[in-house]
């Protein structure tokens, strides 16, 4: 600040640029004093800046019992003192802000699809599988990942590497740690991102990552990391922030350790027959591939199923009965492991797919039947609620609870057991009657003047 002063003194009064020699002698002599007290001064008040001198008692007492707990779980003291030499209190803070963040209406699964995989990404995704598969063929190779599902990961995770994230590790989860919505998961990751820290070193300035704690490549949770990531160029250091060959086998260590099928894909779209009962979907009702036959499930251009009849599959429907329906495999749900949303599945199973086969891209069709709005499916939540029968966050997401609860309500609704809240179970739901329940009331008969 004083350097600024002594420059805005110097503009007041250029005289003293023209002065004698004398005075521009003393002037250049004491100009550097001036400039390293004014820098030294810059620091200091830069660091009453991030002491938290602003944040309630409330917080500072919160993060003296952190502090005092990551300690005691292990944590070294100096990297404790060093993290939390900065202030990590933010009175409006943004991670949490996105953390509740709710779209006004709810994307369909193809909408899904048709934004992560678009034309652009397919192009650059092939692109850069092409430039990476000598690297990921020994990795494959190891660990039973096939390299286009590692390409399809990093593509959707990070834009090929290209967008990490824009927030410093520790500050994300610090700040979410606080917040009241998630504490215990977000302590949780504190305590493995600090251990990180620890274990390799490394500056935790340099932690970048997602507004979740998502780090490197492809977005490790910092718990993720201490379980599965590896030191794969050999240097003696875990780097998947700049060492792609690294972060690039711990996503297929991680794959392979949660459950990846050697040799299996993950499905394919498929058709359904006219009278196929939607009760028998949903990724956790397994049937074999001879079953699904029998049943007349076949690809979408009405051929046989190409795979052997043993091999268990599921049918889901993310979009109801009258949009797409898939055959998945174990596969599927490994990469929901990953990410819990089908949608994300079918995202990362469909990018692969393109670059393997090297097929043109096509949008994925859509119903305009199934859109529904968030506030909704709200309401379909709430409406279960009431009911007794079950406990939903009314969030407005389409959950595995709640598809599950949905199917229960639209038995009962007489309707097809879809799992997907269309207009028709809101109209029953709208007309619905607790002591009369579903049914249709009867109108009361017209009397007729006889006279």
């Amino acid at each position: 600040m004083l350097f600024f002063i002594f420059l805005s003194f110097i503009y007041k009064f250029p005289g003293i640029i023209t002065a004698g020699k004398t005075k521009r002698k003393i002037l250049m002599k004491l100009s550097p004093h001036i400039l390293a007290v004014s820098l030294a001064l810059s620091v200091a008040t830069s660091a009453c800046a991030n002491v938290t001198t602003f944040a309630p008692p409330e917080y500072l007492a919160w993060l003296d019992d952190l502090k005092k707990e990551m300690v005691d779980r292990g944590i070294s003291q100096k990297t404790i003192d060093t993290v939390y030499a900065q202030d990590f209190y933010h009175p409006d803070p943004e991670v949490v802000k996105i953390d509740r963040k709710q779209v006004e209406f709810a994307l369909t699964s193809t909408d899904y699809l048709n934004r992560v995989v678009n034309k652009t990404r397919v192009e650059q995704a092939r692109k850069r599988y092409r430039e990476v598969l000598p690297l990921l063929e020994p990795i494959s190779k190891k660990y039973g990942v096939p390299a286009n599902y590692i390409v399809a990961f990093w593509a959707v995770e990070t834009n090929l590497g290209s967008n990490f994230g824009g927030y410093n590790t520790i500050d994300a989860l610090t700040t979410l740690s606080y917040d009241k919505r998630r504490p215990a998961f977000f302590r949780n990751e504190l305590y493995q991102a600090l251990k990180i820290i620890d274990t390799w070193n490394i500056d935790f300035t340099r932690m970048q990552g997602s507004w979740a704690g998502a780090m490197g490549h492809f977005q490790f949770m910092p718990s993720t990391f201490n379980a599965y990531a590896v030191d794969a160029d050999g240097d003696k250091q875990i780097d998947i922030w700049h060492s792609f060959e690294d972060a690039a086998a711990s996503a297929a260590n991680y794959l392979s350790s949660i459950g990846w099928q050697k040799n299996q894909t993950w499905g394919l779209p498929v058709s359904l027959p006219w009278n196929f009962n939607f009760a028998d979907t949903g990724r956790n009702n397994y049937k074999s591939v001879g079953e699904w036959k029998k049943i007349g499930v076949k690809t979408l251009n009405r051929r046989k199923l190409p795979y052997n009849d043993n091999l268990k599959a599921a049918v889901i429907i993310p979009e109801g009965s009258k949009g797409n329906a898939y055959l998945v495999f174990e596969n599927f749900k490994v990469i929901m492991k990953w990410n819990r949303s089908e949608n994300y599945a079918l995202a990362i199973g469909t990018l692969a797919d393109y670059i393997a086969d090297g097929k043109a891209w096509k949008p994925a069709k859509e119903n305009p039947a199934v859109r529904l709005k968030t506030d909704d499916i709200i309401k379909v939540q709430s409406f279960i609620n009431r009911l007794g029968l079950f406990k939903l966050d009314e969030d407005g997401q389409l959950g595995s609870k709640t598809r599950e609860a949905v199917k229960k309500i639209q038995k009962e609704a007489l309707l097809p057991q879809d799992g997907y809240p269309d207009y028709k179970l809101l109209r029953k739901i709208n007309d619905y009657n607790p002591e009369i329940g579903f049914a249709v009331p009867v109108p009361d008969r017209k009397l007729h003047n006889k006279n």
